[in-house]
C-alpha cells in the first residue's frame, strides 16, 4: 500500500505537471497563431507592394519582382505572387508565368469570399486580396512556405519537451523532499507513541508549535492518553479492591469450615458455625451481584430500554421498597416548587435502573446518618428536575470527593463506621450519565447532600 509521503509526491507532481502542460500547449498554441499572423502580414504587404508597383508605377513584371524583394529583407520560400484581373477574366500577372497551375487551383476559393482570404494549402499559407485599380477589380494572390516560422515552432517544440521532462524531474525530487519535510513531525509523534507503555504510561507526546493542525492532533492524542492513564489506573484499583473484597470472605470461610472439621462438635456449635458461613456467603453474593449490575450497565448501555418515568412517582416506589428491607429507616420526602403541568415531572429513561439510584441514595443516607434519617427534596420546573439526598452523617474529607464515585472506593471516614464494598456510588454515577444527568456531593459539618440534577429537553410532549 502507498504510504502518504508517496501518495503526496504523486499528487505534487501530477498536479504540477499538467500544470506546466496546460501552459506548455498554450505557449506552443499562442506562437504558432502569432507567427502564422506575422507571415500573413508579410504576405499582405507583397500583396500591396505588388499592386502599387504594377497599376501605380507601371513598372515592368521583372522590374516589380526586384522591387518586391527588396521591400523585404527576407526572402519568402516558394513565393508566388499572381494578379487575377476580373474583367477580363485572367491572370495580368505573375511572378512565374510559365506555372499558374497552383494559383489557377486556388482561384474558385478565394473568388468565393468577398475581399481577403487566409488559407492552407499542403506547406503554402495562401493570402487572396481584392484591391480595386480604376475602377477595375483585381485579385492578388501571394502564396509562400513559412520555412522560418516551421523550423521556431520545432526548435520551440524541443526546448518544451526538454524543460517539461526536466521540470519533471526537479519536481519529482522537490516533491519527495517537501513531503518528507512536512511528515517528519509525524514521524516523530509515531516513535514517541511507541515509547509509551503501561510502566510509563505518564509520558505525553511533545511537539514545538501546539497551534497547527498536527499540534491540534498531539493534543488530542495526549487527552486520549489522560483517559486511558485514568482508566488504567481506575483499572488497577479495581482489581486491587476487588481482590481485597473477595479475599476477606473467603478466607474466613475458609478458616471456619477448617476449624469446625479439626474435631468433632456438638450440633449446637455445627448449627453456629453454618449460620456465621451462611452470612459470609450472603456478602459474597452481594458483592458479586453488584458486580454484575455495575458490568451490565457499563456493558449494555447503549442498548437499555427507555420509556417516559414520572419520578415524583418513582420516589415514592423507592422508599416503599427500602422500607420493607429496613422498617427502622426514616425517610422524608419534601415536595417543593411543584409544577402544574405533568410534562415537567418526567424524563425519559429506564424506570428499573432509576430505581436503584433512588434506593441507593436513600440506603447510603439512612445508613451513615446518626438516626438512620434521610431526607430528601424534590423540585421540577420546566427546565430542569432537582432531587436532593440529605443525611447527617460523617464529613466526607474534601480530598475523597474526587473519588467517592468509582468502584470499591470508600473514605476512611466511613469505612471503619459501616459495611459496604463502595460499589452503590459508582453504579449511581453511571446510571446518572446513562440518563443525562448530573450527580454531584457536597459534605460539610451540616451534614451530606447528594444532588441529582436531570436537564428538561425542550418541547418534548408525552401523551
Amino acid at each position: 500500500m502507498i504510504n502518504i509521503r508517496s501518495r503526496l509526491t504523486y499528487q505534487f507532481v501530477v498536479l504540477v505537471t499538467a500544470t506546466l502542460l496546460f501552459f506548455s500547449i498554450g505557449v506552443y498554441f499562442f506562437s504558432k497563431l502569432y507567427l502564422e499572423k506575422r507571415f500573413y502580414k508579410r504576405l499582405q504587404d507583397r500583396a500591396i507592394t505588388t499592386t502599387t508597383l504594377l497599376f501605380d508605377i507601371q513598372a515592368a513584371d521583372t522590374t516589380v519582382l526586384k522591387l518586391v524583394n527588396v521591400s523585404d529583407k527576407e526572402l519568402l520560400t516558394n513565393e508566388s505572387i499572381s494578379v487575377y484581373n476580373e474583367t477580363l477574366q485572367q491572370f495580368i500577372f505573375s511572378t512565374h508565368p510559365s506555372d499558374t497551375s497552383f494559383h489557377q487551383r486556388l482561384l474558385p476559393v478565394i473568388l468565393s469570399n468577398s475581399s481577403t482570404t487566409y488559407t492552407n494549402i499542403d506547406d503554402f499559407q495562401v493570402l487572396g486580396i481584392h484591391l480595386k485599380n480604376e475602377g477595375k477589380g483585381n485579385w492578388v494572390i501571394v502564396s509562400a512556405i513559412d520555412q522560418n516560422g516551421k523550423e521556431a515552432l520545432q526548435d520551440l517544440r524541443k526546448i518544451l519537451v526538454v524543460m517539461g521532462f526536466a521540470g519533471v524531474l526537479l519536481l519529482a525530487v522537490s516533491g519527495w523532499i517537501f513531503a518528507d519535510r512536512a511528515l517528519a513531525p509525524v514521524s516523530g509523534i509515531i516513535r514517541q507513541v511507541n515509547e509509551i507503555f503501561p510502566l510509563n504510561v505518564k509520558k505525553r507526546v511533545e511537539y514545538l508549535n501546539p497551534d497547527d493542525e498536527i499540534g491540534a492532533l498531539v493534543a488530542t492524542f495526549n487527552q486520549m492518553l489522560d483517559r486511558i492513564e485514568e482508566a488504567l489506573v481506575t483499572q488497577k484499583m479495581f482489581i486491587a479492591n476487588v481482590s481485597h473484597e473477595l479475599k476477606n470472605p473467603l478466607t474466613k470461610i475458609y478458616s471456619q469450615i477448617e476449624i469446625t472439621l479439626m474435631q468433632k462438635r456438638s450440633p449446637e456449635v455445627y448449627e453456629k458455625s453454618l449460620k456465621s458461613l451462611q452470612e459470609d456467603t450472603r456478602t459474597l453474593t452481594q458483592l458479586t451481584n453488584t458486580l454484575l449490575n455495575l458490568a451490565n450497565i457499563v456493558a449494555k448501555a447503549e442498548t437499555i430500554q427507555s420509556s417516559p418515568i414520572r419520578l415524583d412517582e418513582l420516589l415514592w416506589e423507592a422508599k416503599s421498597q427500602l422500607h420493607k428491607w429496613h422498617e427502622d429507616y426514616q425517610i422524608q420526602l419534601n415536595f417543593t416548587d411543584f409544577p402544574e403541568e405533568e410534562d415537567a415531572l418526567i424524563i425519559e429513561g429506564n424506570e428499573a435502573s432509576m430505581k436503584v439510584v433512588f434506593m441507593n441514595l436513600m440506603d447510603n443516607a439512612c445508613k451513615f446518618s446518626e438516626n438512620n434519617t434521610a431526607i430528601v427534596n424534590f423540585s421540577a420546573s420546566a427546565s430542569e428536575i432537582v432531587i436532593s439526598f440529605f443525611n447527617n452523617g460523617p464529613v466526607i474529607p474534601k480530598a475523597d470527593l474526587a473519588y467517592i464515585f468509582q468502584p470499591f472506593y470508600r473514605s476512611n471516614s466511613t469505612a471503619q463506621a459501616t459495611e459496604g464494598h463502595g460499589v452503590g456510588l459508582a453504579i449511581v454515577s453511571q446510571i446518572t450519565r446513562l440518563h443525562k444527568g448530573e450527580v454531584a456531593v457536597k459534605s460539610d459539618t451540616n451534614g451530606t447532600i447528594f444532588t441529582l440534577t436531570f436537564a428538561k429537553p425542550t418541547e418534548i410532549v408525552y401523551e
